[in-house]
């Protein structure tokens, strides 16, 4: 009785605490002792604005490519006619139902001859807001929406925000390194960015973690199997993996917590004790170092590498397999599509050079724009 008093005078009650309520999150994460009492979200915005902004931009894509009136194929008729102006291209030149790779170019997809000989470097930021197709679209959209959302309600817009831009501009930029011959769009690199980012969040932030294992095995299982998809052919694995390697490393930087058992000052009433933990741990602190020595190394290595042109295969003969697997059902040589154009009174002859194709249009004045539509068909 006399103990009860005396705590009642100090003003300690003990109070009994069903470990069962206390909430954690989809990977099993344990609330620290600060983070129990007032757990802070964040009311996600940016990443269904990054939706929107890609949606905006594909139905404006697809207002200036314009197929029935620049199509200019007499074999190959647009897809879905009943959309007027927004209407597709023939499937054998886009099977994504997209537009043309001439309107992707004027919208600013990755051109790596624009970029090394055009200075025009924004194009590695403009490419990962163009989409080839309704198809590449909704699958980068839903994935967005899918991953994006939880983890900016976890951390908020500004870091979120981070990730995703500089993911899928390192993606763009190791992507130009080793496919130079090809058009490239997507936001494929800025979303394994974010994968990468929730892997490292993961392994830095290891023991606020319960069910870590299974956590890891997990997402290293879904990250596995989205990089094999980028061994078919026509998928830009190099954008994935560099993607990849931005968001993981950047996420050791931003996305670094406090580990379990710390209690910030502020939360602690005046009179109270608070531990002597450190607020992070020594491994965290290296990781962080490390992360953000190499993300600034590759980034400066990258951007010196593709201005001054270097093509990367030349320094990595096997690198060529990480994007594409050649097989008895796919062949991943890709070679630079040109023609010789000879233009009549009334009609046009084009030849695809090194492919022994040649057709006739019945045209009369072609414009640059179309002959190059017309010799893109003719190679494919």
């Amino acid at each position: 009785m006399g103990s009860d008093a005396a705590s009642s005078r100090r003003g300690v009650h003990p109070v009994e605490i069903d470990a069962s309520r206390q909430s954690q999150d989809i990977i099993g994460r344990r609330p620290t002792s600060s983070s129990s009492r007032k757990k802070k979200t964040w009311l996600p915005w940016l990443i269904p604005l990054f939706v929107v902004i890609n949606t905006i931009l594909f139905i404006i894509t697809m207002y200036i490519n314009n197929c029935p009136k620049n199509n200019v194929s007499t074999s190959r008729h647009c897809i879905a006619h009943f959309l007027g102006r927004f209407s597709f291209q023939p499937l054998k030149e886009n099977p994504l139902l997209g537009p043309s790779s001439i309107t992707l170019d004027k919208m600013g997809a990755k051109v790596v001859s624009k970029v090394v000989h055009g200075h025009q470097g924004w194009r590695l930021f403009t490419a990962m807001w163009l989409h080839a197709g309704v198809f590449h679209l909704l699958a980068n959209m839903l994935s967005l929406l899918f991953i994006g959302i939880r983890l900016e309600q976890e951390f908020g817009f500004v870091r979120i925000g981070m990730l995703y831009l500089i993911s899928g501009i390192g993606g763009n930029v190791l992507s130009a390194l080793f496919i130079q011959d090809s058009i490239s769009v997507g936001a494929s690199g800025a979303l394994f960015g974010l994968l990468g980012s929730m892997l490292s969040e993961l392994l830095t932030n290891w023991t606020i973690y319960s069910n870590k294992l299974a956590a890891l095995l997990t997402l290293l299982l879904i990250i596995a199997i989205n990089l094999a998809v980028g061994i078919l052919p026509h998928v830009d694995n190099f954008a994935h993996i560099g993607g990849f390697a931005s968001g993981l490393l950047l996420g050791f930087v931003i996305l670094i917590r406090p580990q379990y058992g710390w209690v910030s000052k502020r939360s602690v009433p005046p009179g109270y004790i608070t531990s002597a933990k450190s607020k992070h741990k020594m491994y965290q602190y290296i990781l962080l170092v490390t992360a953000l020595i190499l993300l600034i190394v590759g980034f400066s290595v990258g951007l010196v590498m593709l201005f001054k042109g270097v093509n990367a295969n030349e320094h990595c003969s096997w690198c060529h397999y990480l994007s594409c697997v050649p097989t008895s059902k796919w062949n991943c040589k890709t070679e630079p599509t040109t023609c010789m154009s000879t233009q009549s009174e009334n009609e046009l002859i084009l030849e695809c050079e090194g492919r022994g194709k040649t057709h006739t249009y019945p045209l009369t004045n072609a414009s640059e724009s179309q002959i190059k539509q017309l010799c893109l068909e003719l190679c494919s």
